[in-house]
């Protein structure tokens, strides 16, 4: 019995030593604590300031060159229609010969035509007789009238009746030849438009140039064309210079100005390049291509080129006034903007931009810039606006 209170007295006072060690761990847990947590925020290294390679913001005058597809026309083209029809009497011009100004193309033969031409005559020299008639009669009457009057100032020898008769017969006369004279009038004028539409039968060159196209023979009948689809007779078209006719981009139109000569090349003489002057600009773009229509004047003195040949035409495009330019990969863009990021005094900046063209390693932008101010080289959303950095100049614009 003594050894066994002996071994229970032993397990309660350990028991109790445990219980003690525990509430002492427990009471002195607060207290060190905050130390613990005082010294680790004590230890904490501070955040690095982050460096950021910077350009500055130029001010440049804008040129690019473009590559843009335009086609060649002839500086004068024109189908040849009959305005009245006929036969084709004479016809010695063909595909690609050469004409001048004036010269006879194509003779017609109207049969019926000549037929009224020669009654016309007929009816202006029935008009002329009618005409000398009715002035000798008038001159007889007038005569007759006069002795009449000159009679009856004389009592008794005329009446004043036939006196009266005789004027009224002179009024008569004059009437008549009055008459006489717009019926001659008239039949000088019809015969004068049927000579006129008889001049059509004969058909000359408008103007220097090239028979392009040929759709008649001698011998065929032609008349006045059916519709805008009727074939002409014959095509010519002035050739010696062309027309170069180049559809600019909306974004391609600043700096249009007539007299810029401009390069460009055919496929027809490949490594040769010919020349155009700005001559004719449209001064409107059109709403489905978005491009305006200019044309350039070439000389084609030598006949090499062609109408209807494709150019490859190397268009300049410049600015009337300078730019502001930065590095292409400065301007970063999100779903709701696009920006710059600008340093001043070691804060970040977002600036918004409108991209314009580029330049090389450069773009264009617009916006609340100036010259001289500093843009993060790589522009990202990453770099939060109002960030404290270190600014660096970039090597390639040191």
């Amino acid at each position: 019995m003594t050894h066994r209170k002996l071994i229970m007295g032993i397990s309660a006072g350990s028991v109790a030593l445990v219980i003690i060690a525990w509430n002492l761990v427990r009471s002195d847990a607060p207290e060190k604590r905050p130390q613990e947590v005082r010294s680790t925020a004590d230890n904490t290294t501070p955040t690095p300031i982050p460096t950021v390679l910077v350009a500055p913001v130029v001010s440049q005058q804008f040129h690019s060159q473009t590559l843009l597809p335009g086609e060649l026309q002839a500086y004068q083209d024109v189908m040849l229609y009959p305005k009245v029809q006929g036969f084709v009497e004479w016809l010695e011009v063909d595909r690609g010969s050469v004409v001048k100004e004036g010269q006879l193309l194509v003779r017609l033969i109207a049969p019926e035509l000549t037929a009224h031409r020669k009654e016309a005559a007929a009816k202006v020299q029935a008009a002329q007789a009618q005409r000398l008639e009715a002035e000798a009669k008038l001159a007889a009457d007038e005569a007759t009238y006069k002795r009449l009057k000159a009679a009856s100032a004389t009592p008794g020898v005329i009446t004043g009746n036939d006196v009266d008769v005789a004027q009224k017969t002179v009024e008569a006369d004059r009437a008549r030849v009055h008459a006489g004279q717009e019926t001659e009038n008239a039949a000088v004028q019809a015969a004068h438009s049927l000579q006129d539409i008889e001049s059509y039968l004969h058909i000359t060159a408008p103007f220097d140039g090239i028979i392009t196209e040929r759709n008649v023979h001698k011998g065929s009948l032609v008349g006045p064309t059916a519709g805008p689809l009727a074939p002409p007779l014959l095509r010519i078209q002035q050739v010696s210079s062309l027309r170069l006719l180049v559809a600019v981009p909306e974004m391609n139109i600043a700096g249009i100005e007539p007299g810029i000569e401009m390069k460009f090349t055919v496929p027809a003489f490949p490594g040769e390049t010919f020349a155009g002057i700005v001559r004719r600009v449209a001064h409107a773009v059109e709403v489905k291509t978005r491009t305006m229509p200019v044309e350039l004047d070439v000389e084609n003195r030598t006949g090499r080129l062609a109408p209807g040949m494709y150019a490859e035409v190397v268009w300049l495009t410049h600015r009337p006034q300078p730019s502001l330019f930065v590095p292409s990969s400065a301007v970063a863009r999100t779903t709701e903007r696009t920006f710059v990021i600008r340093v001043r005094d070691g804060v970040t900046e977002w600036v918004d931009v409108q991209r314009g063209a580029v330049m090389g390693e450069m773009v264009e932008v617009f916006g609340n810039l100036q010259q001289g101010d500093h843009v993060a080289v790589r522009g990202t959303d990453e770099l939060r606006a109002g960030a404290h950095v270190t600014a660096k100049q970039s090597s390639a614009n040191s």
